[in-house]
């Protein structure tokens, strides 16, 4: 059988909650052959993030390179990209291979509050990487830093959406799950805005939620969805996942792919 290739570059996660590890899940249950680039490496587990040791750019680059020059990768997507030197490989990339739609989740800060990008990378972010992305995946506060703006309500969604396509150029799902209320995920691509609501689930921790939802689009767009059906399958996805997590430990319920890599098979 043929399966569509998608690409991570990404960070590693110890606890495989996030990052190139749940990518690689996520890719499988969607039922596409996952490759990645590794841009760092932590030391973490749902709760904190401990140690941060980032790649060198050069080494970055020739993991692209392997990929890119012998496999047919149909849809990349970003995590964790660490430093500006990392970012302008993704650049690099993004201009010899035009045609391969690249899904941006500004991964800037973890779940548990660490820091997981320097200032001049938001800068590179801003000025070099976004302008040339099929769809960026920020949550609210993310999106916050990328357009310097006032904080982010409901109200103000739709206006910060269409901020953001206007200064970047690039399509914004704006997620809504930093929000009040039970989440709006809304998708503006420059023309019509699209939104999906979910009710909110209390009890899970959502660590590697964004990283599940950004990976299950790319693995549509991988397929060749539209970009409107890639967004609405991967947010499909991503709440059966929330609603079905597993039970690591007595006070932790985590967001879970192996539930959908067993439905799908």
């Amino acid at each position: 059988m043929k399966k569509s290739i998608a690409l991570s570059i990404a960070g590693s996660d110890t606890s495989c909650g996030a990052g190139i590890q749940v990518d690689l899940r996520m890719f499988s249950a969607c039922g596409v052959f996952g490759t990645t680039v590794l841009t760092a490496l932590t030391a973490q587990n749902p709760y904190e993030v401990t140690a941060v040791h980032g790649l060198p750019a050069d080494f970055v680059r020739a993991q692209v390179d392997a990929i890119l020059t012998r496999l047919p990768v149909t849809a990349i997507k970003t995590g964790m990209l660490w430093s500006p030197e990392i970012i302008d490989v993704v650049v690099e990339t993004a201009k010899r291979y035009p045609h391969i739609p690249i899904v941006v989740d500004p991964v800037m800060i973890a779940t548990s509050g660490a820091k997981l990008i320097s200032d001049d990378a938001i800068e590179k972010y801003k000025r070099d990487l976004l302008p040339l992305c099929a769809l960026a995946t920020p949550n609210a506060d993310e999106a916050k830093a990328l357009l310097e703006s006032q904080t982010i309500t409901k109200k103000t969604q739709r206006l910060s959406a269409k901020a953001f396509f206007e200064q970047y150029g690039c399509p914004i799902l704006l997620k809504g799950g930093h929000l009040e209320g039970d989440p709006i995920d809304l998708l503006y691509d420059g023309k019509t805005f699209q939104d999906w609501v979910h009710p909110r689930i209390q009890t899970v921790n959502t660590h590697g939620s964004g990283c599940m939802l950004s990976a299950a689009i790319t693995a549509e767009l991988a397929k060749s969805r539209s970009l409107g059906e890639a967004v609405s399958l991967g947010l499909d996805r991503i709440h059966e996942v929330l609603s079905h997590p597993v039970s690591l430990t007595a006070d932790l319920e985590l967001a879970n792919v192996e539930y959908l890599s067993s439905a799908s098979t």
